[in-house]
């Protein structure tokens, strides 16, 4: 059945590197052709390890339970826990432990194992179910992930979901349309406001929150839908189906075109605003584009800086962020008076992509011209893209001190407050 499956499910031709998976988890009639679709993208591929997340359906309990030694078993085989990788996760105080019964009777992992087994060969596994999320869980689980897959190129992480439960055919496509748009463009606050509001459904909610918080730290930065259907389209009972969707995460590095079509609208952005107070309004359908990101627009005249706006989060999609932050960066950086008619002939456009933010435990590991700086201390923050310590020819304590004056702090603040890096992908 599996192989069958397989068979019927095309691989994607997208571009970038794959950090995740989500798939179903339903019984293989109703869900197993969508789950397929997912793990037809791995087939062959040399992955020693996959991260399996997901919740816990029939316990109920506080944190995140961690299977911790032995195999899990299927007709096609044992697969054997990485308890290595599980010795690093489990952490009491953070409410991440080894909760035997949530395993008992729960499916939503199990159900992953038999695609695994034919997709990939000499794999382990790290089982992974949520209960109720607390802070600590959320955070730890999420930053050890990122700090022991940063390196590691042969592991992948799948999440389980399924989504709309019991609604009418027509109402589950719109709850889901507005799910799998959410995860498309990588959006956490989304997802978590449709669960909230109940606008949209996924009974593995937060196993593809902290899948999506990990592959963001890992560098992904859009995703990409395989196949959508439905439990109606199987058994033609449209009056209470529940929802599929396989899907992937991937890291991609902006085309040329990407790039030229940035700029294209920072400037028109710009070039509305101060002619005309118009705020650019475009309809962008690259599903790239579309993701969010955290952006940065600078404008400089005759190589002096006249001005620099954006988010250090991905709260809004790219092209969004990108033209906010340039009008923003034209009219509304507190340092400049707005923009006249007259400079725009001058003006030189910077577009600065920035990577997810990474905490540093030694400041020795800050590379000038590689790495920008966030800093968080007392109410008070500041940023300074790496850009501007090569520009300004600093070592790393000059950057560092400069960083401080920044935020309004002083010069040796950093020693004992919140410091992150990143990088950027800079378009000129």
């Amino acid at each position: 059945m599996v192989d069958d499956f397989l068979s019927k499910a095309p691989r994607s031709s997208y571009s970038g590197k794959l950090i995740a998976l989500i798939a179903p988890h339903a019984g293989y009639k109703f869900s197993g052709q969508v789950a397929a679709y997912s793990y037809k993208q791995i087939e062959g591929r040399d992955i020693k390890t996959v991260i399996l997340i997901g919740a816990s359906h029939s316990k109920s309990f506080t944190g995140i339970s961690v299977y911790a030694k032995g195999s899990m078993r299927t007709p096609l085989g044992d697969v054997k826990v990485n308890e290595k990788i599980v010795r690093a996760l489990l952490n009491e105080n953070a409410d991440i432990r080894f909760y035997r019964d949530a395993f008992e009777r729960e499916h939503s992992l199990e159900v992953q194992l038999p695609f695994l087994q034919r997709v990939v060969k000499d794999f382990t596994i790290v089982p992974v179910l949520t209960g109720t999320l607390t802070k600590k869980s959320f955070e730890y689980l999420t930053e050890r992930l990122i700090e022991i897959l940063q390196e590691d190129e042969k592991t992948i992480i799948v999440a389980s979901t399924d989504l709309s439960h019991f609604h009418d055919y027509h109402t589950a496509m719109t709850m889901d349309r507005k799910m799998i748009d959410a995860i498309e463009r990588m959006s956490i606050e989304d997802i978590e406001g449709y669960l909230m509001s109940r606008d949209a459904e996924m009974c593995g909610g937060y196993a593809v929150i902290i899948t999506m918080a990990v592959a963001r730290g890992l560098g992904a930065n859009n995703s990409l839908l395989y196949k959508y259907a439905n439990s109606g389209d199987i058994t033609n009972d449209r009056d209470r189906v529940v929802g599929y969707a396989a899907m992937g995460l991937y890291k991609t590095v902006l085309t040329k075109e990407e790039k030229e079509e940035l700029l294209s609208l920072a400037r028109n952005a710009i070039i509305d605003y101060v002619m005309h107070r118009k705020t650019y309004d475009v309809e962008i359908k690259n599903p790239r584009l579309k993701a969010n990101g955290a952006v940065f627009v600078t404008i400089k005249k005759n190589d002096a800086l006249r001005g620099c706006i954006g988010n250090i989060h991905p709260v809004k999609p790219l092209y969004q962020a990108v033209i906010s932050n340039a009008i923003s960066a034209s009219s509304r950086d507190s340092r400049f008076l707005p923009m006249n008619k007259e400079e725009l002939k001058d003006m030189d456009i910077e577009i600065s992509i920035l990577s997810a933010l990474e905490p540093i435990k030694d400041t020795r590991h800050i590379e000038i011209g590689t790495h920008g700086l966030y800093i968080a201390k007392e109410q008070r923050s500041g940023l300074l893209l790496p850009q501007v310590a090569k520009e300004h020819g600093w070592d790393r304590d000059t950057f560092l001190e400069q960083l401080c004056m920044k935020a309004g702090l002083p010069k040796d603040a950093w020693r004992d407050a919140k410091l992150y890096r990143f990088t950027v992908e800079v378009i000129r």
